[in-house]
């Protein structure tokens, strides 16, 4: 196999192994050999002979959610690119933090090597006990506790652009679906976002407490009670989705009368038949990233980006448009 990648037998040993830096391009040569000459990696027998268990735990807190699902998969991927498997407890998007601290718990007494935790609502300080322990990443939501490795996108960066996209088309008031950083530490920051840059930019605000699709009936009726607002700001895809429902229930236009963006540009809800004009978070990035920065940490080594912001994208759909009065 080292002869076919044409790189030294050590090299081949690291990437097989999973431990030790090796770089990105002579990584993907070893494992095209790998494919070509037929090597399977016994993960069984490797674990055998180096006392480790070559797994990896992960929490996800609903993974029917387009987000949580596709960062998941992509996790997974990674890891077995790096010669790892993934154990995983997933919540149902229901569960408190106690739930998920304890599910936290399961994972650790499967005598996993590293966490990997993907969730908006448990604080930090209930990570914490288990970073001290643990390798420990945060995938897909902004965290900025000195002990805690993370990966995820930019929310600050995500609300502001949308808003910005709304104030340039023309609308001066704006409903913002706001959510509570005390439920959500992802669409918490994000909504601020919005509420912030539309405020600076000059347009006038109503903020909606809000988090569950089935509430969004209720949003929709509180926002045709004041008539001046042209657009709706969704914290998330799905919540952008369950608005464009109610809204076409009252006979309401979109965007003839009213404009709505989303948030995530994740799986079927990012299809041009929905045309939500949405910020994209880079999914397979944060979950691959994240899956690096565990590697790295197993390996001794501290990731170059204790908490890596990566950027996202504006996709401008159809859902938004220049306001009509």
């Amino acid at each position: 196999m080292a002869r076919q990648a044409g790189v030294s037998k050590s090299v081949v040993s690291r990437v097989v192994s999973g431990r030790g830096s090796v770089g990105e391009e002579t990584r993907q040569r070893v494992l095209e050999a790998a494919q070509e000459l037929g090597y399977v990696v016994n993960a069984s027998a490797r674990a055998m002979v180096a006392h480790r268990t070559y797994t990896v735990g992960a929490f996800v807190r609903d993974a029917a959610t387009p987000f949580y699902g596709h960062l998941l998969t992509a996790m997974q991927e990674r890891a077995a690119f790096h010669g790892y498997r993934v154990v995983t407890a997933t919540g149902s998007g229901r569960f408190e933090a106690d739930d998920e601290y304890r599910a936290l718990e399961t994972l650790a007494m499967l005598r996993v090597e590293a966490l990997a935790v993907c969730s908006g609502l448990l604080p930090s300080e209930r990570i914490l006990p288990f970073a001290e322990r643990l390798p420990t990443v945060v995938a897909g939501r902004p965290e900025t506790h000195p002990s805690i490795t993370s990966v995820y996108c930019d929310e600050d960066e995500g609300g502001a652009a949308l808003a910005d996209h709304l104030v340039e088309l023309g609308h001066r008031e704006v409903a913002v679906i706001m959510v509570p950083t005390s439920s959500s530490v992802s669409m918490g920051p994000r909504t601020q976002a919005m509420a912030r840059r539309l405020r600076e930019r000059g347009a006038r605000v109503l903020e909606i407490p809000g988090l569950h699709r089935e509430t969004a009936g209720a949003w929709v009726s509180e926002v045709l009670r004041h008539p001046g607002i042209t657009a709706v700001m969704a914290p998330s895809d799905r919540l952008g989705v369950a608005l464009l429902e109610q809204l076409r229930l009252r006979g309401v236009s979109v965007p003839g009368k009213l404009s709505v963006t989303g948030y995530d540009g994740i799986g079927d809800l990012a299809t041009p038949l929905i045309g939500l004009t949405h910020w994209r978070q880079p999914v397979d990035l944060i979950g691959s990233q994240a899956v690096d920065a565990l590697v790295q940490l197993l390996d001794g080594e501290q990731p170059p980006d204790h908490h890596r912001a990566l950027p996202g994208s504006l996709v401008v759909g159809r859902t938004t448009a220049p306001p009509t009065r």
